[in-house]
Order: structure tokens, then C-alpha cells, then sequence
């Protein structure tokens, strides 16, 4: 994929990934939606497959789940011309979704703190616990409808409702539902 971008195409990038930085309060990938609303139906900067693979490839990675932000905007720099615009692509999103949500956090946070025992802010805490939920199944339906997984597939389907619910409801460690599903999928069976 071939795209050809103005400066006031990377300055839209920018900007589109500075203002979204204020809506990540469950983390970068609860605005996922977005910026797939934004960088593949809006723009046509990437494809499925490559918003998949990126938010997939920064996932599988040791380090930080924002890392899926530097794969968008390289992949973006590279169908813009290659290796230096990848770069620049990358610096572009990553400090657009950093600065305004590492500034708010500090700022925040330091005034939440002090002020802890006020109604309004205890009222704030609880009322963004439904937020991030629905943002948060709003990224998993994107990325499980838009990476050809088609809702006919109920046993991947079963198995995903499950295991949110041994989740929700036990103490079941995360891993051990990891490497069930590890080994259902290595024994074909989803």
C-alpha cells in the first residue's frame, strides 16, 4: 500500500492522536476504536490487516501495551515513503498519545490525591468504572470482527465468554486460562 501525505496530513495525525491521548482512561488500546475509525475508514492510511498485526505484534511484545501506537504510526510512515517517514510516523503518534495524557495523569492525580475525601472525586472514580468497561469491549469486538473472525465461530466464541467469566466470578489465576486456551487451540479445537 502506497499513500501520499501533505504536511497538514502529518500535522492531522498528530493532533487526531493528541487529542484521542485525553479520552485513553483505560489505556491507549480503549481508544482502539478510534483510531481505527480514524486510520482505516477515515484516512485509508492502513488496512485491516495492518491495524490487526499492529495492536497484535505490540501485544506479544515485552514492554508497555502502547507500543500498538509506534506500530500505527510507522505503518503509516511506511506506506507514506519508507524508512523515514516510518520514523517520523512513529515520533508523531507516540508523542501525540505521551504528552497530553502523561500531563493530565501527573497534574490529576496529584490534585485527586489531595482532595480524596470529596465526594465529587469518589463519585469520578466510580462513575468511569463503566466507561473503560465499554470501551474496552468496544477494542475486543474491533478487533475480533475486523481480523475475519466470523461470529459462526461460536467455539472460539464459548471459550472467550468463559474464561471472562472464571475471570469475573474466581480466583482462577489469568495464566492457567491462557494456557488452556493455548492448548484448546494447539489441539485444533478452536
Amino acid at each position: 500500500m502506497s499513500i501520499s501525505m501533505s504536511v497538514a496530513d502529518w500535522s492531522g495525525l498528530f493532533l487526531h492522536y493528541f487529542l484521542l491521548s485525553l479520552l485513553t482512561v483505560g489505556g491507549a488500546i480503549s481508544a482502539a476504536p478510534d483510531m481505527h475509525r480514524f486510520l482505516v475508514d477515515g484516512q485509508g492510511w492502513l488496512t485491516d490487516p495492518q491495524f490487526s498485526a499492529s495492536i497484535a505484534i505490540a501485544q506479544a511484545a515485552p514492554g508497555p501495551n502502547v507500543l500498538f501506537v509506534a506500530l500505527m504510526g510507522w505503518n503509516v510512515g511506511l506506506n507514506a515513503g519508507g524508512l523515514p517517514t516510518a520514523f517520523l510516523g512513529m515520533g508523531l503518534a507516540m508523542t501525540g498519545i505521551m504528552v497530553p495524557s502523561s500531563a493530565l495523569t501527573y497534574f490529576a492525580t496529584r490534585w485527586g490525591h489531595e482532595n480524596r475525601e470529596l465526594r465529587a472525586v469518589r463519585a469520578f472514580k466510580q462513575g468511569m468504572t463503566p466507561i473503560v468497561i465499554a470501551l474496552l469491549i468496544a477494542t475486543g469486538w474491533i478487533l475480533a470482527t475486523g481480523s475475519s473472525y466470523a461470529l459462526r465461530n461460536w467455539p472460539l466464541w464459548l471459550v472467550t465468554v468463559v474464561a471472562a467469566l472464571l475471570v469475573w466470578r474466581t480466583k482462577i489465576h489469568l495464566l492457567w486460562l491462557l494456557g488452556a486456551g493455548a492448548l484448546l487451540g494447539w489441539m485444533g479445537w478452536i
